[in-house]
């Protein structure tokens, strides 16, 4: 069970929470998150349209047994572990100094 939470701590929460620089955190963090979300999922519809209603395309023959439909399925893949690259270096360039600021206040306050 966790453990209650003091009324200190609320209120050190609360201040942080309507601080200028957790809005400028949720702020940034949003500027990645959902475009990126948006621009993933547009890239996967494609690939699960392009396979039901484009199968002569899909089943082209890039080389050898490869077909536009392996290379789609295998580059998904790829994808999703650029953009987690991606967003780590974003995150650890962009938004660490902020939240690593915020947790450094919060724990000033709070006696931590």
């Amino acid at each position: 069970m966790a453990e209650p939470m003091s009324r200190e701590t609320q209120q050190a929460y609360e201040r942080i929470h309507n601080e200028p620089q957790f809005a400028e955190l949720r702020r940034i963090y949003r500027g990645f998150v959902l475009p990126m979300t948006i621009a993933f999922m547009v890239w996967y519809l494609l690939y699960v349209v392009a396979s039901n209603w484009m199968p002569d395309f899909m089943n082209t023959q890039v080389f050898g047994n490869i077909n536009v439909a392996l290379l789609f399925g295998l580059l998904q893949f790829v994808t999703t572990f650029g953009i987690a690259y991606w967003y780590a270096r974003y995150s650890a360039s962009r938004m660490d100094p902020l939240a690593d600021q915020l947790r450094k206040d919060f724990e000033q306050e709070v006696g931590q």
